[in-house]
């Protein structure tokens, strides 16, 4: 099985948009924001106060959201070898965050993944399920 490339930006929009009843809507800041049937699941974080630039201290400005379906997922993600992080402003909250500067760390396969479960955990169970039954195994 041949290796998936790097993800880049791009595939964000991809892979949301081929979703059932996804749509791209203004979030933050304005900044692109994806929503399936009116409930948030991925999307561009204007920078704030709790994540910052080590090296700089600036406020980061290439933060994504990603929604899990629960605290374990969130912990999985965060804990494990990948480029995931939380804030305080994040803990509480089923979502992990990631820098657009380290999307390349993940495949585009890894990246696909990743939106589709967060689609998953906000589309309604009749949607999802339709599809899972609909999708080439």
């Amino acid at each position: 099985m041949a290796r998936s490339r790097k993800a880049r930006e791009s595939d964000i929009d991809e892979v949301a948009l081929a979703l059932p009843r996804t749509t791209k809507v203004p979030g933050w800041a304005g900044l692109p924001s994806y929503q399936v049937s009116r409930k948030f699941f991925v999307g561009y974080r204007s920078p704030r106060p709790d994540a910052l630039d080590a090296a700089t201290g600036e406020r980061l400005t290439d933060v994504l959201v990603f929604r899990v379906p629960d605290e374990g997922d969130k912990l999985a993600f965060v804990q494990g070898d990948g480029p995931w992080f939380t804030t305080d402003h994040v803990n509480g909250y089923n979502a992990v965050l990631l820098r657009l500067a380290h999307l390349g760390q993940l495949t585009r396969d890894e990246l696909a993944e990743v939106i589709e479960d967060a689609w998953r955990s906000q589309a309604p169970k009749t949607v999802v399920r339709r599809w899972e039954d609909e999708r080439p195994s």
